[in-house]
């Protein structure tokens, strides 16, 4: 294996390569062999789920004999066990080639019903991988492989925005169960909400009865350990923050990202892939990827991006390389889906893949932006749309908007130019 994870590159053809597939699941792992003599042929064969050593044993034993093939290449899809089958390969069997697909880009029979277990998908990966190592991109997707730091970075946001829904869910338990006595009691998360109960009367005069007294307490006794973390959790946000910008603050002034002083990045920029390139240009090899600790600090900066969406752009999208716009807004699910065939020539919508937390954001995003920024050009485009069409193009429009100000953030955060007209309101 590479000491990249994400270098796995096609041999366009090699005939001496062993293509093995794998179909995890919690009940089994089903292992497709390809053997480079005979390539119609796959062996399938079944391990116990985590059969690691099992796994290495059935490729060694494959590879085995005078004439094996010198080169191991395995796949199995991206999925809810994550990337930890390809680290502990990388750590236990360097030699194995693995590249991790995306199950979505996979070919499916398209008939009403379809015969689909295991064994048959087993089959199905190997022939996908052998078909794009040969060079057909369109057989399968490979997914980027993150790294730890690059994963764990991910946690803060997402651990946030699950207590803050279990918050909500608790507070609004309370507040449901006093209702069913005709009581209006506020925010249960706010101080001493727990002594007021004891004052508390019903609709129809009365005390609250033992068993309401004693619910609403275990569900206070939860909200308050929830309340405790998420405190914990804000620190750590702070903390994250300040880092980012003194990371900002450690970079030359041309470099910092502020856009108002014209640094290496920007020279040439209309020639740089990844700022106006169509998806089609990107044959030629990314440019090293930058530094993006400073990233959560220069987005903040700009008047309408908060602490959370800086850094939730930084931890989710902003840590990987893009080519060209168009991968940026696929990865967010904001990339139009066209429907071109014979007469028929319509607009699907949006793709909607990718993170759906993260597309949310930035819906909600492009809403604020049109409320701090109302002079920059992306607001003054927004309105123009909406007054040329009918009040239902307000919907597809906003969604419009979020794809632009992804682009535009993203330009602003990698390169440092700020989008025209906009303001900046922390220095």
């Amino acid at each position: 294996m590479s000491n990249d994870l994400n270098e796995v590159a096609p041999s366009k053809g090699e005939a001496n390569t062993l293509f093995v597939a794998l179909e995890v699941s919690g009940t089994s792992w089903v292992v497709g062999i390809g053997d480079p003599r005979q390539p119609d042929k796959v062996g399938v064969h079944k391990l116990a789920p985590a059969d690691t050593g099992g796994l290495l044993g059935r490729i060694e034993k494959a590879c085995s004999g005078a004439d094996g093939p010198s080169r191991v290449l395995l796949t199995y899809e991206a999925g809810y066990e994550g990337f930890w089958l390809v680290r502990w390969l990388g750590k236990h069997a360097p030699e194995i080639n693995v590249v991790v697909c995306d199950p979505a880009s996979l070919e499916v029979v398209r008939r009403k019903k379809r015969a689909k277990t295991d064994r048959i998908d087993a089959r199905k990966m190997v022939r996908a991988l052998r078909a794009w190592d040969g060079g057909d991109r369109d057989a399968m997707s490979p997914v980027r492989i993150p790294t730890i730091e690059e994963e764990d970075a991910k946690r803060l946001l997402r651990r946030r925005e699950r207590l803050v829904k279990e918050r909500r869910r608790l507070a609004n338990s309370i507040a449901g169960l006093l209702r069913l006595h005709g009581i209006s009691p506020g925010n249960p998360a706010r101080k001493g909400f727990r002594a007021r109960l004891d004052g508390l009367e019903t609709g129809y005069d009365m005390e609250l009865p033992p068993g309401l007294l004693a619910e609403i307490h275990g569900i206070l006794d939860r909200l308050e350990l929830v309340c405790a973390e998420l405190k914990t959790v804000e620190a750590e946000k702070a903390a994250a923050l300040k880092a980012s910008k003194e990371a900002l603050d450690s970079l030359p002034a041309q470099d910092a990202g502020t856009g108002n002083v014209e640094s290496p990045a920007q020279e040439g920029l209309g020639d740089h892939p990844g700022v106006d390139g169509d998806a089609d240009s990107a044959g030629t090899a990314p440019d090293p990827a930058p530094d993006r600790t400073h990233c959560a600090a220069a987005l903040v900066r700009l008047r309408g991006i908060g602490p959370n969406d800086a850094l939730l752009l930084g931890t989710e999208l902003f840590y990987r390389d893009f080519r060209n716009r168009r991968q940026l807004a696929s990865l967010a699910g904001l990339a139009p889906v066209p429907f071109a065939s014979g007469r028929i020539d319509h607009d699907q919508g949006i793709s909607k893949s990718g993170n759906p937390t993260l597309r949310r954001h930035l819906v909600q995003m492009a809403w604020r932006w049109l409320f701090h920024q109302p002079g920059s050009a992306l607001s003054k485009w927004f309105l123009d749309y909406v007054s040329a069409r009918d009040g239902r193009s307000r919907k597809r429009g906003i969604v419009a908007l979020a794809r632009k100000l992804l682009v535009a953030l993203w330009r602003y955060a990698t390169a440092g130019l700020v989008p025209e007209g906009a303001v900046l309101s922390r220095a």
